[in-house]
């Protein structure tokens, strides 16, 4: 046990964990008020359409209620046939098989929330499962939250034995990694789970569940980002990023797409690489691109 924990001390230990979330602020806002402005164009609310992860996980969620929602984004080329689609249809892994037999648009991909989202308080075996199902009945990617009890406690070897397990169950699909910023305390604490679960296997890594208060907040993306970056020097692998919760207007998503560009460049600006979790934004995008108020969705 000591020996592990010993390694994830030294995984730790090569990146820059002594934050200050006074500077970590200041940070943020800067680069907000230099460059969000230059970011407000059609070309690039075009971009933020096409990197949205098109999200319904509500309690009253059926299969026809689905299927209504994956119809919209078949009909979606047809209407807007210069546009470029949503990224993935985000829903319960009960409702992968749903999507699946109704969805006919392409390069559109299906993604569900599994492991005891949102809270990911049940079994290790539970998550395995419910992950190994999602994947069977469709999902082409599945988004995780850290067991952030065992994070805070400083039980680390907990914490990611657990993803690079679920990580083991998805092979090659895409495991996104959420780490319920809102709650971790400290921009420290944010950077350690970030390079925790990248370090575990984590293909993305997202900010929030939607379920907790607060949920995305620009602060949490640039110190995710910023983990990104030096993971990516440190590793050559590079790691998506998906803010998600609390997306409510065109702006919230400009001031996201500038922290990715400013931190992680150019490169990371495409929807393999950066996706927004939301689903009322889709609407507010589309109402501008197109110039008058738009619900589609």
């Amino acid at each position: 046990m000591e020996q592990n924990h010993n390694k994830y001390e030294e995984a730790l230990a090569k990146y820059n964990t002594h934050l200050h979330d006074e500077d970590v602020k200041a940070k943020t806002a800067r680069i907000i008020e230099r460059h969000v402005a230059e970011n407000n164009t059609t070309d690039v609310k075009k971009l933020l359409f096409h990197c949205i992860d098109l999200t319904t996980l509500k309690c009253t969620d059926s299969d026809k209620s689905v299927m209504q929602f994956t119809g919209k984004v078949n009909e979606f080329i047809e209407k807007f046939p210069d546009l470029e689609n949503v990224a993935a249809i985000c829903v319960y892994p009960n409702m992968a098989e749903v999507v699946n037999n109704t969805l006919e648009a392409d390069h559109v991909n299906i993604a569900c929330v599994a492991g005891g989202f949102p809270s990911s308080q049940t079994f290790t075996e539970v998550k395995v499962a419910e992950t190994a199902m999602a994947l069977h009945s469709g999902a082409d990617e599945i988004d995780i939250v850290i067991p952030v009890g065992k994070f805070l406690s400083g039980d680390y070897e907990g914490m990611c034995d657990e993803i690079e397990e679920l990580k083991a169950v998805c092979g090659e699909h895409h495991l996104k990694v959420i780490l319920e910023t809102g709650i971790l305390g400290s921009a420290a604490n944010i950077k350690k789970a970030s390079i925790l679960a990248m370090y575990s296997g984590a293909d993305f890594i997202k900010t929030s569940t939607g379920k907790e208060s607060p949920a995305a907040t620009p602060e949490a993306a640039l110190v995710m980002c910023e983990a990104i970056k030096e993971y990516y020097m440190v590793t050559g692998r590079k790691i998506g990023f998906k803010p998600a919760g609390g997306i409510n207007t065109v702006h919230d998503a400009l001031v996201y797409y500038t922290i990715v560009k400013e931190v992680l460049g150019e490169e990371w600006l495409t929807n393999e690489l950066f996706r927004l979790g939301t689903s009322r934004l889709a609407n507010l995008l589309l109402s501008d691109i197109v110039g008058e108020e738009t619900k589609f969705f």
